[in-house]
Parts: C-alpha cells; structure tokens; sequence
C-alpha cells in the first residue's frame, strides 16, 4: 500500500482520537513497554503497515516486529506482530492500530472467500467503489491482499455509464456520443438491465459491459450474444450463496460491494507486557 496514503489515514485517525490524556497522566515519556499482537480469528491478515506507521508516528524510537506477512491465513492463538516503544505511544496507538488492521484483515478475508469459491471458473471477483470514507486506499488494499481485484478507483479513472446517466441522456448511444466527443483516454464501461441494452451497448464496442442485477438465465444468455466480443461483468446483490452459480454462466467479473460495504472485522487483540 503507498506509504502517504496510510500516513494520511493514520494522521486523520490520530486527529480524533488523540491526545490520550488518561496515559499521559499516569506514565512518564521514558516508561517503556512491548505488546503483541494477538489474532483471535480465523481469517486472512492485512494491514501490517498500520502498526509500524501507528507507533513510529508515536515514537521514533519504537521497534517494530512483523512475524507474517499480509495475506497469510491466520488462526486463534496466532502472533502475528510485537511492538517496542514508549507505554503512552503504545496506549495511545492501540485503538488506532486495532480498527485498521481489523477492518482491513476482515475485507480480505472475506475476499479470498469469494475467490476460493470461484475457483475453476473464468471469474474474476472485483470491488467496488462502497468503501468507507477517506478508508479507500485501505480497503482497496486489502481485497488485492485477499486475492480480489479493485475496479475504479474513483469517478476520474474510468467511464462507467450506468442507469441514471442513460435515463438521463436519453440512451446508451447518446451518453457514448458526448463522452467520446471529450476525447478523453480512461476506458469506458457501460451498465445495462436487459437485452435490448445489451445489444445497444454491444454497437458501442465499450471496453466493458456491466450486467445489472440480471438472474442467471439472463447472463447466460448475456454471455452467449457477447460471444467474446467485450469483457462482461455482473452486478448486483451478489452474495456467497449465489457467486458460484453466477461464475458458471461464463461472465468475466464478478463486483460484488460487500468486500467492503458490510465489513466483519477480525478478531485481533494488542496485549501489553
């Protein structure tokens, strides 16, 4: 993960939480401490960078070890890090530290769930942009880290026209045509509810078709009038029940916003010594 973007989202956590008057008051700025990182989960870690971030900011001096690496499946009883430094950088870091990681471990192992039962298919399982604000970076990481990929990364990186700009616009081909007057070289997705749209966004020769909320007769039927001709993606309500089923209809991607919108964040503990 870019190094700023974890300083800026450890500094906007510190910006509400801190200073931490309980442990200024009881310990002195020499009284020195070590914690560890406890895992109390099943699941797949990410974010180890949060608490060497978290507690350098703290404390210049403080050592940091990681025994694992992101990505690494992880049990209960499981020390995944251990943490050197100043008693107050270490009670002040915790909850900081903590929340990061655990929402981060939690969109990763959700992520390598939906992988793992992909598994064989041609599908690819995608994010989607319902991150928590000012986490993006953070959550985006961490569906790579669970073996996901990430779709935009925001509105400037790719064109995606989707139901409200076609209604709006009038049609698909009316939207196209004002987007490719700009000129402009991010590539171009188009949302589509049905067949005649599909068929619509086909004359296009978009770079990717997304297949809103369709069953799964519809993308098969989807796939077989695409015939190749343009990377499809479904969409829409999506869970682990149903991905499998959604997958061997033969469609490219698969988004699904729960990666990241309905996060269950691992369970991980900091045990000071």
């Amino acid at each position: 993960m870019n190094q700023a973007e974890l300083d800026r989202i450890v500094q906007a956590a510190f910006a509400e939480d801190l200073p931490d008057i309980t442990s200024e008051s009881i310990f002195a700025p020499d009284d020195r401490g070590s914690a560890r990182f406890l895992v109390k989960g099943d699941g797949v870690l990410a974010g180890l960078a949060v608490i060497e971030t978290v507690f350098r900011t703290l404390d210049s001096s403080a050592t940091v070890e990681l025994l694992v690496q992101d990505g690494t499946r992880v049990h209960p009883g499981d020390i995944v890090a251990s943490v050197s430094a100043s008693v107050i950088a270490l009670l002040s870091g915790e909850r900081t530290a903590l929340n990061l990681m655990q929402r981060a471990s939690g969109i990763a192992t959700m992520t390598r769930r939906f992988v793992d039962a992909v598994v064989g298919t041609r599908a690819k399982i995608h994010d989607t942009r319902k991150t928590a604000p000012g986490l993006r970076a953070l959550d985006k990481y961490a569906v790579v880290v669970g073996g996901g990929e990430n779709h935009r990364m925001g509105l400037h990186d790719m064109f995606l026209v989707k139901n409200n700009h076609i209604d709006r616009a009038g049609s698909i081909t009316a939207a196209i045509e004002r987007i490719r007057s700009r000129h402009l070289p991010q590539k171009l997705m188009i949302e589509v509810r049905d067949m005649r749209e599909l068929d619509e966004a086909l004359a296009q020769s978009p770079d990717f078709i997304l297949l809103d909320n369709m069953n799964e007769e519809q993308l098969r039927e989807a796939v077989s009038r695409t015939n190749g001709r343009v990377p499809l993606e479904a969409s829409g309500g999506i869970t682990l029940e149903t991905v499998r089923g959604v997958a061997e209809t033969g469609v490219d991607r698969i988004s699904v916003g729960a990666l990241t919108h309905s996060v269950t964040a691992l369970d991980i503990s900091m045990r000071i010594g």
